[in-house]
């Protein structure tokens, strides 16, 4: 028997904005996890800490040179030399701060940039791996709200505790991260398409390509930022040495005495220099810390059904499908829902599934395509034990059309072809003819680059779901489920979509699962569930003459017509 994997997870609360979480995390375990990423370039943090450092020597040697050159000045005019001197050793240590904090802060930008982006895509990663369970009950855009809170708090406690250095950003970066957002929420929400056609990899690959883009764009508008403030540093170096110059001419002649020049440096300095609150410090390194948190638990959290150590890619067949006392109950519901569960689905066949909500229709499913690992005997696909194979290679051949096909906000074209996204044009617009969908994306003023609006809003029901056959048929896996697929359908369009389920489901292994007995009469087999249990098992014509439960569905199901 294979052991929960959820089951010894960190106790959780729920917050009801934002779903279950783990308790929180200490203060020092979020900075050991900030700390992790600061570690994966050690030389360019050496670099920074170095020239940090080194800063910080010449930011305390500049009152030492200010105290040297009064101490000159109160001899006299006569060491008017010595104090020129000390004046230049001055200037030039402002000069020198001003070059070497530059120097310090432009790898440094390089290693917030990769880190934060590095971070992003940890996180989208581990996040992407976790149960359906898990996404069920988080809310997709609090998940998005964490990780990219996240990033910017590595950058607030990075700042504070290195350089407090503020960097604002420009609009190109601020847009750059707009999109992260946007393109975290876009694949998270879509978890359930992903991992129907085991794209994580694919997906992360994405999220990558525009965190990229955003790494670049921000690198240059830190460097930018960077460059002002060395101009700034320089003008208030040169303005300094005005002042200071001034305020010793005037000693040389006797219009001012040493205080006089004392109090301009100092007032100087305190006008010039960084003044921070100390609270508003801790809050600040304490808010980052806070929002980091959340991506720290992450990345402390293994998924809940992990491949197993040694897996080895999925070697599609002909489509056999095997349950051997089989075991399995939801870890919340505290009951089990299948008990010695046996089953073989040939190859080719159809099978249907009827039974009322709950009876364990949807879960049959789920655990053919190990969304959720049996407590107990084994499920075989093809021969090969689901546990044993990677469980992205497993799903790239079972090809799944819901009810609600869960479309991305991209081109029609990227929608049909994601199951398969090395397809041509002649390839996605072959599988959209076989789907009866070609002719409706003809009319569409973008055609096939039409965007189809988040979650598909752009299309009615009828035309999702045949995007949706579409992309079952260009992914051509050896198993097919068609989940409720034409339930929500009116007569007329769930007629032409039944046509093309049809073609789609020939020669291929198909589960279908059904309320409305009309669309399984084909089946090669109908299964009859109820609490986990097969109660009768038949063709639809041998079951109605039994005069048992699916006679009875059945009479209902006329009643309702």
């Amino acid at each position: 028997a294979r052991a929960d994997p959820a089951a010894d997870m960190t106790e959780h609360y729920e917050d009801e904005d934002e779903g279950p979480r783990e308790r929180t995390l200490t203060n020092l375990q979020v900075m050991g996890f900030i700390a992790g990423f600061w570690m994966r370039r050690p030389w360019r943090l050496t670099w920074v800490v170095t020239f940090a450092l080194v800063a910080i020597g010449l930011d305390m040697a500049m009152p030492w040179a200010a105290g040297r050159m009064v101490d000159t000045l109160t001899q006299g005019p006569a060491v008017a030399p010595d104090a020129w001197r000390w004046w230049a050793i001055f200037i030039g240590l402002g000069v020198a701060l001003a070059l070497v904090r530059n120097i310090r802060d432009k790898p440094w930008c390089q290693l917030a940039a990769f880190n934060m982006k590095e971070m992003t895509d940890a996180g989208f990663a581990r996040v992407q791996a976790y149960s359906a369970d898990w996404h069920a009950d988080a809310f997709a855009g609090a998940t998005v709200r964490k990780l990219s809170r996240a990033m910017w708090a590595y950058d607030q406690v990075s700042d504070f505790l290195i350089s407090r250095f503020a960097r604002p950003l420009n609009q190109r970066s601020v847009s750059l991260d707009t999109r992260i957002g946007g393109a975290l929420a876009d694949s998270i929400s879509g978890n359930a398409a992903v991992r129907s056609f085991g794209a994580e990899a694919r997906e992360e690959a994405r999220i990558a390509g525009v965190t990229s883009l955003w790494r670049d764009a921000v690198i240059r508008t830190w460097y930018r930022f960077t460059d002002i403030w060395l101009v700034q540093n320089l003008l208030l170096a040169f303005l300094q040495a005005g002042l200071t110059g001034l305020l010793i001419h005037l000693w040389t002649r006797g219009e001012a005495t040493p205080g006089d020049v004392v109090f301009g440096v100092t007032a100087f300095m305190l006008m010039s220099g960084y003044l921070r609150n100390l609270g508003d410090n801790i809050r600040m390194l304490q808010k980052g810390l806070d929002d980091a948190e959340d991506l720290a638990r992450y990345m402390r959290t293994d998924p809940q059904v992990p491949d197993t150590p040694g897996a080895r890619p999925f070697a599609p067949g002909a489509g056999e499908i095997v349950f051997e006392a089989a075991g399995f109950g939801y870890a919340k519901s505290g009951r089990r829902l299948f008990s010695d569960f046996s089953l073989r689905i040939q190859p080719g066949e159809r099978v249907a599934l009827v039974g009322p909500t709950g009876s364990g229709k949807s879960t049959f499913v789920k655990l053919i395509q190990r969304l959720y690992d049996v407590d107990s005997g084994v499920i075989r696909v093809d021969g090969q034990d689901v546990a044993s194979v990677t469980q992205a290679s497993l799903r790239r051949a079972i090809a799944v059309v819901p009810q609600d096909p869960a479309l991305f906000h991209r081109s029609i074209a990227e929608n049909i072809a994601y199951g398969r996204p090395d397809a041509t044009p002649a390839q996605i617009e072959q599988a959209a003819r076989r789907a009866r969908a070609h002719d409706f994306i003809a009319r569409l003023p973008g055609g096939y680059d039409t965007l189809v609006g988040e979650r598909g809003v752009k299309l009615s029901g009828g035309e999702r779901q045949r995007v949706a056959i579409a992309r079952a048929f260009l992914a051509d896996a050896p198993i097919l489920v068609l989940d409720e697929a034409t339930s929500s359908l009116d007569v007329e369009t769930e007629r032409e979509v039944q046509a093309a389920m049809e073609e789609l489901m020939a020669g291929r292994t198909t589960v279908i699962i059904a309320h409305r007995l009309s669309t399984v009469r084909s089946a090669d087999r109908i299964l009859v569930f109820e609490d986990g249990r097969i109660l009768e098992e038949g063709a639809h014509e041998e079951l109605v003459r039994r005069g048992g439960a699916y006679a009875r569905l059945h009479a209902v199901t006329l009643g309702a017509a």
